[in-house]
């Protein structure tokens, strides 16, 4: 058996529609606001956009690796921090790249205002360090809006229903975003990052990769979950459930990036296989003596993310990121079942929504591997996905390989569209 699961999201109250026309969200990571001069960078592009006709919303994470200092910090501090202080902690940094984005914004001539998420309407639920969004009041943002003011909000961040600072996890600035991007009925929801789009495999270790010009909602969702760290995967599966466009693009170049959006034949028509992705960021347990919902009841109740779900007889096999192994550990702890962890694995994924309509795919992945002499440990399968579980030593060349294998080098692999 196997499983991709994804969030439920919550339902979100459309905007008046009015707010739709000329609206755009306009996402900033952190290497795009890193020091003064990108800062101003980042501001020059909100104004000219505002300029251009369009009311802007602008999103932004900490300045550089802010939060992994800050992170880092309280860890020097204490060696399990509270998970309450550490968000009071970490969500100060997108506050500061806020603030100072809206001075730049001020000093080019236009009206801003800064806001943290609970200014902002973001309302979660009470799971410190990875909340989910359930329900986003965003008056102050529309009025804001209405009065000509381009509108900062500080990503990452919300106020829980029991009214305390939370966070929404790694990449949670994205899902602000595309959260906010629905809220107030945007045209179209632009992340802007320091790579140009999204590609068929790592550009560092795969040179020749092309940038894919559109992929799908379901193979971006698959990307996200099997390594591609361009967008946060639950930011990807609001998108789809809120019809959100979400375009993926460079801070420092005015060219088109990714368009993810709705399948259509045109990209179907371009290439069977969208890219090949990898991770090094995951852990594989293997678990006996557990029956599956008592398993899978108890890391819920801990809150680890479980991607991949595996059955082999009497054998639970699942895959949960480094970041929640203590508390994956704590959860089978207390089951007592027999388990092992196995963190010398990575896992390579061949992702495309041409693999349900050309057979073959999978004889032609697996031949890869075995000319590589590489013996895949686990392997798990969507209707758009293969993915192999091994050793990390062989990830790259794995990657690099497959990458060839399918042809994704050509420029036809760039799915060119309307």
């Amino acid at each position: 058996m196997t499983e991709t699961a994804y969030e439920t999201v919550p339902a979100v109250e459309p905007a008046a529609p009015e707010a739709r026309l000329g609206t755009i969200v306009m996402k900033f990571g952190g290497t795009s606001v890193a020091d003064p001069e990108k800062i101003r960078r980042v501001a020059a592009r909100m104004v000219a956009a505002r300029e251009a006709g369009a009311r802007v919303v602008g999103v932004v994470s900490a300045m550089g690796q802010h939060t992994d200092e800050l992170v880092a910090l309280a860890h020097a501090v204490s060696p399990r921090p509270k998970p309450r202080e550490l968000d009071m902690l970490i969500s100060v940094g997108e506050r500061i790249s806020c603030a100072l984005v809206a001075m730049a914004i001020s000093d080019l001539g236009r009206d801003a205002i800064s806001l943290t998420g609970s200014q902002a309407g973001i309302v979660t639920d009470t799971a410190h360090g990875k909340a989910k969004i359930v329900d986003i009041r965003a008056k102050r943002i529309h009025e804001a809006l209405d009065e000509d003011r381009i509108v900062l909000v500080a990503g990452f961040q919300g106020v829980s229903t029991a009214y305390e600072v939370t966070t929404l996890g790694r990449g949670g600035s994205d899902m602000t975003a595309v959260a906010l991007a629905a809220a107030v009925g945007a045209d179209a929801c632009e992340i802007y990052t320091d790579v140009d789009g999204v590609f068929t495999a790592d550009p560092r270790l795969v040179p020749r990769a092309q940038k894919l010009h559109a992929v799908s909602y379901e193979e971006m969702l698959e990307m996200a979950a099997s390594g591609a760290r361009v967008l946060q995967l639950r930011s990807v599966e609001f998108a789809r459930n809120h019809d959100v466009r979400l375009h993926v693009r460079s801070t420092f170049t005015d060219e088109d990036g990714t368009w993810v959006r709705e399948e259509d034949e045109r990209m179907l028509e371009k290439a069977m296989i969208s890219g090949v992705t990898h991770t090094v960021e995951e852990a594989v347990y293997e678990v006996r003596g557990a029956a599956p919902a008592e398993l899978f009841g108890a890391l819920a109740d801990a809150g680890v993310n479980v991607d991949t779900v595996i059955q082999i007889g009497p054998e639970l096999v699942f895959s949960a990121p480094l970041e929640d192994r203590h508390d994956a550990g704590d959860a089978l702890g207390r089951l007592g079942a027999a388990w092992e962890e196995r963190s010398e694995l990575g896992k390579v994924s061949v992702v495309g929504a041409g693999m349900r309509s050309h057979p073959g795919i999978a004889a032609r992945a697996f031949a890869t591997l075995t000319e590589l002499g590489i013996e895949p440990r686990f392997v798990s399968t969507s209707p758009i996905k293969i993915a192999f579980y091994v050793p990390r030593d062989d990830v790259e060349r794995a990657v690099t390989a497959l990458h060839e294998t399918f042809e994704l080098s050509r420029p036809e692999a760039e799915r060119q569209h309307a």
